[in-house]
């Protein structure tokens, strides 16, 4: 059973709203550790001085910030303690705003909000913010410390068969890098013609659905996981050697738009990019091919 992170309460004017938080992901990622090629063995960090090339204890290493190149200044951990965001027990909302007014970009992390206790008065007034503010369409809009950090948090009904709210971390505009500082971004839209922007919109169309997030499969982790299972059972793997790398070819924007849209008619995909992979017998293949060629024009001159 999930363990609440944060207990406390959402305040929204003199509604109060007692709630606990619960993380609502659980990353998937696949950890691997070093280790050492020769023997097989765990290879372990230590936390070794510049200066004197001896390892350091943990009780004697304190923060560092670079003011300037090589040159740092020192923070205790009872002067950041000094500067550590009080740990409050209530949300107060600040503000509502329409959920599409907030780009995704701003989203961090997501925890599921529940009633604090089966109490009925905590059950009601949960569901009551929460029917108002799916009505409204609203968001809304505070600030949260969660463990020793101060948040910016929406909270908003989850779009889901489930009644329940979540609480997102959100970014603060400082900490989006904007557009402008991206390479290539042009600085005002090209030009694209009206029947290239009618055979686009009709391609989207085509390949509209129902978001089905079952639908949506880790590929990568599921084939990784496949290969350590494999080389546990002591089978032998076969890595299979990688084309050179071939630079991006301009294509004709109309005729893939046209080839594109003739492929989703029929229910089939559009035509994929050569393969980046080829084996050693592939490869042998196209080398034999390439030499027949070149006797041929040499013979013919």
């Amino acid at each position: 059973m999930p363990r609440a992170i944060w207990t406390g309460s959402i305040s929204f004017g003199l509604v109060n709203v007692p709630v606990k938080v619960y993380s609502a992901v659980k990353h998937q990622d696949v950890a691997f550790h070093q280790m050492d090629e020769s023997t097989g063995a765990r290879v372990r960090n230590k936390r070794v001085s510049e200066k004197t090339g001896k390892e350091v204890p943990y009780e004697k290493i304190v923060k560092g910030y670079e003011f300037s190149k090589g040159k740092y200044v020192t923070i205790t951990p009872d002067e950041i303690t000094d500067f550590k965001p009080e740990a409050t027990k209530t949300i107060d909302i600040e503000d509502f705003v329409e959920l599409d007014d907030i780009d995704p970009i701003f989203y961090d992390k997501t925890y599921h909000l529940a009633p604090a206790t089966k109490d009925g008065g905590a059950v009601k007034a949960y569901a009551l913010l929460l029917q108002a503010m799916r009505k409204e369409g609203r968001v809304g809009i505070g600030r949260v410390v969660l463990r020793t950090k101060q948040y910016l948090a929406a909270i908003r009904p989850l779009e889901t068969d489930t009644k329940v709210l979540a609480l997102s971390t959100m970014l603060f505009e400082d900490e989006i890098v904007p557009a402008s500082e991206i390479p290539n971004v042009p600085s005002r839209a090209p030009s694209v013609s009206d029947k290239e922007l009618t055979m686009a919109s009709r391609l989207i169309e085509s390949l509209t659905t129902d978001w089905k997030p079952s639908k949506y499969k880790d590929t990568y982790r599921e084939e990784l996981l496949d290969l350590i299972e494999r080389k546990a059972k002591g089978k032998e793997i076969v890595v299979e050697e990688s084309a050179a790398p071939q630079g991006e070819k301009i294509v004709d924007l109309m005729a893939a738009l046209e080839a594109s849209l003739a492929a989703a008619k029929k229910g089939t995909k559009a035509p994929e990019k050569p393969a980046a992979k080829t084996t050693k017998k592939t490869a042998k293949k196209t080398a034999k091919k390439a030499t027949k060629r070149a006797a041929k024009k040499k013979t013919a001159a």
